[in-house]
């Protein structure tokens, strides 16, 4: 790992931490029925990482799509239509993630 790798992940560790202590410093809140903080840090972190995923897998998909064109122009045809396809699929998730962070958000 770089320094700056390191340095990253140290602050969003740090942040993350911080956010789900706070809600065991207001264990109260708990016990009149709340949680609310969790639930949003849940639906942060679900869209986040949908981000982060689809954004991967539709980079991996397209650097490996277009690598196959350029090495035979003439499959480009039967290429682009599967790799439409797929990233359609990716998309989908991010999407699914979407909704359940509303449906998260609607709890609290």
């Amino acid at each position: 790992m770089t320094k700056g790798t390191k340095i990253v992940w140290t602050a969003f560790l740090t942040l993350l931490f911080a956010a789900l202590g706070a809600d065991v410093a207001l264990a109260q809140e708990h016990a009149a029925g709340g949680g609310s903080s969790m639930i949003a840090l849940a639906a942060g972190i679900a869209i986040a990482g949908a981000a982060i995923g689809a954004a991967l897998g539709q980079g991996r998909a397209v650097a490996a799509a277009m690598e196959s064109i350029g090495r035979n122009p003439n499959a480009a045809d039967r290429i682009q239509t599967p790799m439409i396809l797929g990233l359609a699929f990716i998309e989908a998730l991010a999407i699914y993630a979407l909704v359940i962070a509303f449906l998260l958000q609607g709890k609290i």
